[in-house]
């Protein structure tokens, strides 16, 4: 019986003036009429925390090392001992094809990890707004500079090192280099989560990346001297070889990276 009722106090005619009011052709009483009022929020600005690719990469990343480490732990303290302490002997153990590879990944994670610490620092005291049509164009163009700065300066001390020392030092000189900038790569892993996540301020990165840099650039300068030059009596060889074939590609990539930097960004 109740439902016969509603249906019926369904279907009762009212009166023109009992249906309508002042507000019924009003879009504030009737929003489907304009759809949705009002004023668009701010956009959320683009964060590497926020971006599930990065995160994706960096987990990745330290995935692929310590299973890489786990394997290859001999070769790191062989490599330690080599930078460190002073060889009696010309005589080596070479580096077997999955050690070869494990330097590799480390140097292109050096690269990755500088690309994201260069990135933070250029929308954070260059600009925010690029003519790309994504974050990750200039991220990539930044990881393709830094991985052409190595590949030249590789080059470089390769033609250089072929026509002033034999192959066997050379052989011992790579491999140091090659060693160093992974220590490089691993010094910055914990600088780049702390400030991806932690929202590290840049002017403290920046302070550990020069201390990481100085550390490096000092351990190179060492192991030239060690590898080339100290059985030589003039020191001042050492110090012209490091600042023309480590000092001077280090500033030309600063310089052309800012550059590059500087003509990608939109000047309002």
């Amino acid at each position: 019986m109740d439902a016969q009722q509603q249906d019926s106090t369904a279907h009762i005619w009212l009166p023109q003036y009992y249906r309508e009011n002042f507000f019924s052709n009003d879009s504030l009483y009737h929003p489907e009429l304009s759809g949705h009022v009002g004023v668009a929020g701010d956009p959320v600005p683009y964060t590497l925390r926020g971006d599930n690719l990065v995160t994706s990469i960096l987990l990745l990343s330290f995935i692929l090392f310590v299973v890489a480490f786990s394997g290859s732990k001999s070769f790191i303290r062989r490599q330690f001992k080599e930078l460190i302490f002073i060889p009696h002997t010309d005589d080596y153990i070479r580096e077997t094809s999955s050690e070869i590879r494990f330097m590799l990944f480390l140097v292109v994670l050096t690269c990755l990890l500088m690309a994201f610490l260069g990135y933070q620092y250029v929308v954070t005291n260059i600009a925010d707004t690029f003519i790309l049509d994504s974050q990750y164009q200039l991220l990539g163009i930044l990881f393709a500079l830094l991985v052409g700065y190595f590949l030249a300066k590789f080059l470089f001390y390769t033609i250089v090192n072929n026509i002033f020392f034999d192959g066997k030092r050379n052989g011992q000189w790579m491999r140091s280099l090659v060693f160093i900038t992974s220590l490089e790569g691993i010094a910055l892993y914990p600088a780049v989560l702390l400030q991806v996540y932690r929202d590290m301020s840049v002017q403290n990165v920046v302070f550990y990346f020069v201390f990481v840099l100085i550390l490096t650039k000092i351990l190179t300068f060492y192991k030239s001297w060690v590898i080339f030059f100290r059985h030589n009596v003039f020191f001042l060889q050492n110090i012209l070889y490091f600042c023309a074939l480590e000092i001077v590609p280090l500033l030309v990539f600063s310089a052309l990276a800012l550059t590059i930097v500087d003509h990608l960004k939109v000047i309002f």
